[in-house]
């Protein structure tokens, strides 16, 4: 393993004192405030003079929030990777604001591949990575592992074949980034498409290319730049995130301005823009868009997925009166009680497909899969009462301080161990939040105290409807 790798452009490219670094931050990102649910950032990568604002204002949208592990895709400036990525064989990387530790276990994963190679003389002198680590080092929350992919010349083939490689590791707790700067203009850079109006149009080049990652179309994102030929340094990077996003995540610009504007100089001017991807809640049913109506026929659903397990003639309800609410993607859980007595729930968490799907597939693991129980017989299918719980999408919080009982759900994450208790469950023990955190840890197979260290925690919301 080699040595930790230290910044070479700390003291050129952005300070080298920790409390000038600090102060740029503060005054840079100003009061902006962290979005809840925020999954990806596009953020620049030049010399903090140039490009920090802007990679200031966007990385503020996590400030405070806590991710176990940062990706970070970063274009290949100094080396020629056809087809390939490079990932480091260091254990750290150090700025002046300390050590970030390389997710080693995530690096061996994808190493198994042909795609990936270790080359810390390429991570070493990549600034297009570096550079993105202070910002996340000051924003983020707690302690967190890096995953630096330094991406190189790819294929869309070869950039879908990395995206299957690295989707695994993309958990609830892990923050997605791209490095890249925009338009590079001028003779300079090789690239003058134009001479006149260069602010006005170099913006609508750049808009344009940001109008296909709003659409979050990595195809269509790679035609612009083949058929403009957009000096977009970090293109392929921001193509590879594109495919690595969630389907419901959301698209905002954060910031956006040319070295042109801050040096006067339109002769040979780079592009910074920052945006962030967000899983808002209003891709999922809230309290106000599911109507009783709907919440009756998704429990008739449930029931009748599991008769027909043992009856396959018996029919399913009509779902034609399903508002378009239960058409939405969110994550449930199918909950089955005899009595006061749990008798198996099984759901997913993350927005993956439609409700009404999600609950006949739910309803059949809580069945038939939960391990903690044998599968449902017959004779038991007029004992179960059948609880459905819609949730909205999970967002990571600073402190376990923030959960609130009856209200939110809890997702514990420690290490590769994890577990999910739903917002009842706390209400229905009668547990003080406390004895919540250690029966949840418990689950998980930890300690009773281990959520007071090295946690972290994910909340969401659930509408719960149950057959009475």
């Amino acid at each position: 393993m080699s040595d930790v790798i230290r910044s070479p452009f700390a003291g050129s490219w952005y300070s080298a004192d920790p409390a000038e670094l600090k102060a740029f931050f503060a005054e840079a990102a100003g009061d902006r405030k962290s979005v809840p649910g925020t999954v990806a950032l596009i953020l620049p990568h030049a010399g903090y003079v140039y490009s920090g604002t802007a990679a200031a204002l966007t990385a503020a949208t996590v400030r405070g929030l806590h991710f176990d592990r940062v990706i970070l895709l970063a274009p290949s400036h100094r080396a020629y990777l056809e087809n390939r990525f490079c990932v480091p064989s260091a254990p750290a990387f150090e700025t002046p604001l300390g050590k970030v530790p390389v997710d080693t276990d995530a690096v061996a994963t994808l190493l198994r591949s042909p795609l990936f190679t270790e080359d810390d003389r390429i991570q070493r002198g990549e600034h297009a990575a570096q550079l993105e680590l202070p910002f996340l080092q000051e924003m983020l929350s707690g302690s967190f592992s890096v995953l630096p992919v330094i991406v190189g010349n790819c294929s869309a083939e070869t950039l879908r074949a990395a995206a299957a490689e690295l989707k695994p590791l993309v958990t609830p707790a892990t923050l997605l980034v791209a490095s890249s700067d925009f338009t590079h203009y001028g003779a300079g850079y090789g690239y003058l498409p134009f001479r006149e109006k260069i602010r006005e149009n170099l913006k609508n080049l750049d808009f344009g290319a940001f109008d296909r990652i709003e659409e979050k179309n990595p195809d269509r994102f790679r035609s612009y730049i083949e058929t403009t030929g957009a000096t977009i340094c970090g293109a392929q990077p921001i193509e590879l995130l594109l495919r690595l996003l969630p389907e419901n995540a959301e698209c905002s610009l954060d910031a956006y301005y040319t070295s042109g504007d801050v040096t006067g100089d339109f002769s040979n001017s780079v592009s910074y823009l920052g945006a962030s991807f967000r899983i808002a809640a209003g891709n999922s049913p809230d309290s106000g868009s599911l109507t009783d109506s709907d919440k009756k026929l998704l429990l008739e659903l449930a029931r009748a997925t599991l008769v027909r397990k043992f009856h396959p003639d018996h029919p399913l309800p009509d779902l034609k009166a399903l508002s378009p609410a239960a058409h939405r993607k969110c994550g449930v859980f199918v909950t089955l009680n005899i009595g006061d007595s749990l008798r198996g729930c099984i759901g997913e968490i993350l927005p993956v497909r439609p409700l009404v799907k999600g609950v006949a597939a739910r309803a059949l693991s809580a069945a038939f899969h939960d391990p903690r129980f044998f599968p449902l017989r017959e004779s038991e299918l007029g004992q179960i009462t059948i609880e459905i719980s819609a949730l909205t999408p999970p967002h990571p919080i600073a402190s376990w301080r923030e959960i609130e009982l009856g209200k939110h759900g809890i997702l514990l994450q420690k290490g590769e161990a994890g577990a999910v208790f739903l917002p009842q469950v706390a209400p229905e023990q009668g547990w003080s939040l406390e004895e919540t955190l250690t029966h949840l840890s418990l689950k998980a197979g930890l300690d009773a105290d281990a959520w007071r260290k090295d946690a972290s925690f994910e909340v969401f919301e659930a509408i719960v409807f149950h057959e009475t």
